[in-house]
């Protein structure tokens, strides 16, 4: 099932169970499958790659503003924020652990034989290309930083 076929069908059991919080996660999904298709001039179908990205961008800038509700101490507009982050993450496959994705950063820097900062970029397009959907780009980072530093 494609995607924007399961989030309509998702959001049809959100509004039979009056869950606004579900409801407007998955309007917001459809919001930008709307965009990415738009946005390309044709009617045609995003790919799989595309949405996988767009939805860890959605996720992202949940998280981002329940960090920035938390350190202002407004818990109360910061859950429903992570609310939403949960129900969008629900439509991505299973995040790697970071012990994982340590292990294939290692491997990567194995077969690049990179040994200092300078080589990060390298790193990074591989790790990105390798884990992408698999684990967010702030983890990879981290963990390309501290195995290189």
């Amino acid at each position: 099932m494609s995607l924007s076929a399961d989030v309509m069908t998702k959001m049809k059991e959100a509004m039979k169970a009056k869950d606004q919080n579900a409801l407007t996660s998955l309007r917001a999904i459809k919001s930008a499958l709307l965009l990415a298709q738009t946005e390309t001039g044709s009617k045609e179908e995003i790919s799989e790659e595309q949405e996988l990205k767009m939805l860890q961008k959605l996720v992202k800038q949940r998280k981002d503003s329940a960090a920035i509700y938390l350190e202002q101490g407004r818990e109360d507009l910061a859950a429903p924020e992570l609310e939403q982050a949960k129900v969008i993450e629900s439509f991505l496959p299973e995040q790697m652990s970071e012990e994982e994705v340590a292990k294939v950063v290692e491997d990567i820097i194995a077969k690049t034989g990179a040994s200092s900062m300078a080589d990060m970029g390298k790193v990074m397009g591989m790790a990105s290309g390798q884990l992408s959907g698999k684990a967010d780009g702030k983890t990879i980072s981290t963990i390309v930083k501290s195995k290189l530093a």
